[in-house]
């Protein structure tokens, strides 16, 4: 900008020619330069103060829109929202197959001291052995007074033990919240969910971990937040669980057996419906392993898992399935039972005399095993040890539990020809009763190979096929033929079509030297309805003694066969197994007019 000079020269020549005064030329410019000045301030004020108008009038118009639209707007309570989703911190859920709870959370509190800020440690250790009796005062007074900064007293505390310590008033004693692991069913399927505990070391000592069974096997899982909480949802069904267990545990009383378990499983899925073992536990106080004597005695001991047994006669039909399925025999076939059947200094004998000849059908029927013997010589060590590995019996199974690959078959060391013979009925090959349970399932499904599982889940590829459709039929038609009029009779339950095999193996001495002559493993496995197989049943005892009658009976026609035939009365039911009742005859009726 040019700014006009305050006296100008030629103006000022001008005024001294004409004698005015110069000066007033100056003040004359100086006052028109004020004026500019002002009127170029008073133009930019009159602008902003039309923007800032604007502004406000623009704000002003969309408040007022707000509020007419809030004032039309029905009423609601304000929500608040937040970006993502919180972390889970808390262990997941276990439910059954319904949604019911097996396992969940409950929050407590956790005690510790800081002895540093104590006040009076004496009063202290005293009042806290008052409200918990198991500690040791002497060893509170040392811990409390020593050089130690902190130090846990107890992991969990009712809310009544938390306001007794509470009103000791000791600044030095504090709670730390933290969740513990609740079983609301006690002991109903113990075995399967194991149990928890608190971490050992640092932070993760207020942390519940698993320690058994499916917590332990699926703890990462649980622990993970980043499944928000989402519940680990088994096959198992609660209401099934129970009554297995409930009957399971009356016939092991009855027979004063030393243990028992059952399982009862999907035939097509695999998938497990009830599985016990007894003696069992309450995980929400989970008892201590035994440091010595057998690990059977420990109610820990899950039989059904970790067992490994010579299971007996119920692993003839696999023999006969193998002879049908290479071709070498038919249900029809008479096989030679004459007896006893000598191999070298060995003798195989059978329970009974049953003549000179039996047909396939019958030797299952009958538990023969002079016949199944036959039978394996036919197709041989190496075949036969090739069907069994197809069944899965020389592999832990792959069910979802920490202690599965602790229950691993006991293979002979030379699967000789006596071997095959003896494995043919159940001696000389010793797998859990789960294996035996999958072998089952595998005939009653069609021939495909079935893997039992915990994990509930809507659609599942089949397995690979081991036997062929005609040959699973025909020896599901065996089985039924055991229990309408063989060993199994008293597993008749009407209206439910049970097939099955028993099996009656003596146990073997623990330091070795041969068998006893008064202690058995026995069975009865099967499945039902034996037409169209919806579930397969293991059930075994181990060491049974039925005595109503004038001598100790220990087969499994006596022992296992009953309690699995109460099992699938209160059951079927359960699993909504529709009874076939036989329409009653019309003879001698007519239809009403109406």
């Amino acid at each position: 900008m040019i700014r006009r000079p305050l006296r100008p020269l030629a103006r000022i020549l001008k005024a001294r020619e004409r004698g005015e005064n110069p000066d007033a030329i100056e003040r004359e410019n100086l006052r028109l330069r004020h004026e500019e000045v002002r009127d170029r301030a008073r133009s930019r004020a009159e602008g902003r103060l039309l923007v800032m108008g604007g502004f406000f009038l623009l704000a002003f118009g969309a408040i007022g829109v707000k509020m007419a639209g809030m004032a039309g707007a029905p009423a609601e309570e304000p929500r608040a929202s937040a970006s993502g989703n919180p972390i889970i911190a808390q262990r997941a859920d276990i439910i059954d197959r319904e949604g019911r709870i097996l396992a969940t959370n409950l929050d407590t509190y956790a005690l510790y001291a800081q002895p540093p800020q104590m006040i009076d440690p004496v009063r202290s250790a005293a009042e806290l052995v008052r409200i918990f009796p198991e500690l040791d005062e002497q060893e509170l007074l040392e811990d409390f007074t020593g050089p130690r900064k902190f130090m846990w007293i107890r992991k969990q505390i009712s809310p009544e033990q938390r306001q007794a310590v509470h009103d000791i008033g000791d600044p030095g004693l504090l709670f730390g919240p933290r969740e513990m692991r609740i079983y609301p069913n006690g002991p109903i399927a113990s075995h399967i969910l194991g149990g928890a505990s608190y971490g050992r070391e640092g932070v993760s000592s207020a942390e519940v971990i698993g320690v058994a069974g499916v917590e332990r096997r699926f703890d990462a899982y649980l622990r993970d937040p980043a499944n928000e909480g989402a519940p680990l949802r088994l096959s198992l069904d609660l209401t099934v669980q129970s009554a297995v267990e409930e009957v399971l545990l009356g016939g092991m009383n009855l027979l004063n057996a030393r243990g028992a378990a059952a399982v009862l499983m999907e035939a097509k899925t695999g998938e497990i419906v009830a599985m016990a073992s007894l003696p069992d536990f309450d995980p929400n106080n989970r008892p201590r392993p035994l440091t010595k004597g057998s690990p059977a005695d420990s109610p820990l001991f899950n039989r059904m898992v970790q067992g490994v047994y010579e299971l007996g006669s119920v692993f003839k039909i696999f023999a006969v399935a193998q002879g049908l399925e290479m071709g070498l025999i038919q249900p029809s076939t008479m096989i030679d039972t004459k007896g006893p059947m000598t191999w070298g200094r060995f003798r195989i004998r059978d329970f009974h005399d049953y003549g000179p000849q039996l047909s396939a059908t019958d030797v299952i029927v009958e538990s023969s095993n002079i016949g199944t013997s036959r039978i394996a010589l036919m197709f041989g060590a190496e075949k036969q040890k090739e069907f069994l590995g197809k069944l899965g019996m020389l592999e832990p199974t792959a069910v979802e539990m920490i202690e599965a690959p602790t229950g691993k078959p006991l293979l002979p060391a030379q699967w000789s020809e006596i071997s095959t013979m003896t494995i043919s009925y159940g001696h000389g090959l010793s797998v859990t009763p789960l294996h035996l349970a999958a072998g089952y399932a595998t005939l009653a499904n069609g021939g495909l190979k079935v893997t039992p599982t915990l994990l509930h889940k809507a659609n599942r590829a089949p397995g690979e096929r081991v036997v062929s459709e005609q040959t699973a039929a025909a020896t599901r038609a065996m089985l039924r033929a055991v229990v309408s009029r063989g060993t199994a009779s008293l597993g008749d339950v009407d209206g439910y079509e049970v097939g099955g095999k028993t099996g009656t193996a003596d146990k073997p001495k623990e330091n070795g030297g041969g068998y006893y002559k008064d202690k058995v493993i026995s069975t009865f496995a099967g499945m039902f309805p034996a037409s169209d197989p919806k579930y397969v049943f293991v059930v075994t005892f181990d060491e049974p003694v039925e005595t109503t009658g004038s001598i100790p009976r220990r087969t499994a026609g006596w022992t296992a066969v009953p309690v699995a035939a109460e099992m699938i009365r209160r059951t079927a039911p359960l699993l909504g197994v529709r009874p076939q009742v036989e329409g009653a005859p019309f003879e001698g009726i007519s239809l009403a007019a109406n």
